[in-house]
């Protein structure tokens, strides 16, 4: 068996209807799914955090990260 896991649940992962801890019988399955989940969770959600999917034997595992900056601007509230 093959998981795909989100390890960190942010709100819009449980308003999003997507199942964590999915299970499925092929490799090519769980790649298949979560690289989906991860497109959707970077285009869908509210962008307060990026997504990023890494394989660890049979779990696909989905961890949240910050986003990368933007505007030439780091975030860290000096540049305005």
């Amino acid at each position: 068996m093959y998981t795909v896991n989100v390890d960190k649940e942010c709100g819009c992962f449980r308003r999003s209807g997507l199942e964590n801890n999915a299970t499925f019988e092929s490799n090519d399955d769980a790649l298949i799914s979560a690289n989906s989940m991860v497109k959707k969770m970077n285009d869908e959600f509210c962008g307060k955090h990026g997504f990023a999917l890494q394989e660890n034997g049979n779990t696909f595992q989905i961890s949240m990260q910050a986003p990368a900056p933007t505007g030439g601007c780091c975030g860290g509230g000096h540049c305005s």
